[in-house]
């Protein structure tokens, strides 16, 4: 029996997990770096941060244990309908199953239900895997960050 790859939103009970998904990818990629995701307080309650308006997290299970994460957030000083996508990351033994693509399709999707025009991200350029997903799917370089 094959492994089903499940999506769903974010429940209080995935905080630890992603977490650790999320700081476990950091390390992984040398890109422990002050100011970002890695010591956000916020990372370890992502499923409260995600009650906000027009925000959503979705995450990916294989058998019930969390996989990846990412999602839509209305970053305060974007310009008018425009969403972040945020704390995208998928678990080391998760990678190459296309969650990435799926995970950014699904964010996608979210923000024009939720009235958004625009998708901005900020990445490291320590994280090109990712990076290169993002240029398939249209997003151009920016010369500063707007948020």
């Amino acid at each position: 029996m094959k492994d089903e790859i499940i999506i769903r939103k974010i429940i209080a009970d995935d905080n630890a997990k992603l977490a650790t998904i999320i700081r476990s990818s950091l390390e992984e990629f040398k890109a422990v770096k002050p100011g970002t995701v890695y010591f956000d307080e916020t990372t370890d309650h992502l499923y409260d941060v995600f009650q906000a308006e027009r925000s959503c997290y979705f995450v990916a299970t294989i058998n019930d244990e969390v996989i990846a994460g990412a999602g839509i957030f209305p970053t305060e000083a974007l310009p008018p309908k425009t969403c972040e996508l945020v704390k995208m990351y998928v678990s080391s033994n998760a990678r190459g199953k296309g969650l990435g693509k799926i995970l950014l399709q699904k964010c996608i999707d979210e923000a024009k239900n939720n009235g958004f025009e625009k998708m901005y991200i900020e990445t490291m350029p320590e994280l090109t895997n990712a990076i290169e997903m993002y240029k398939k799917y249209g997003f151009n370089f920016i010369p500063s960050s707007l948020g």
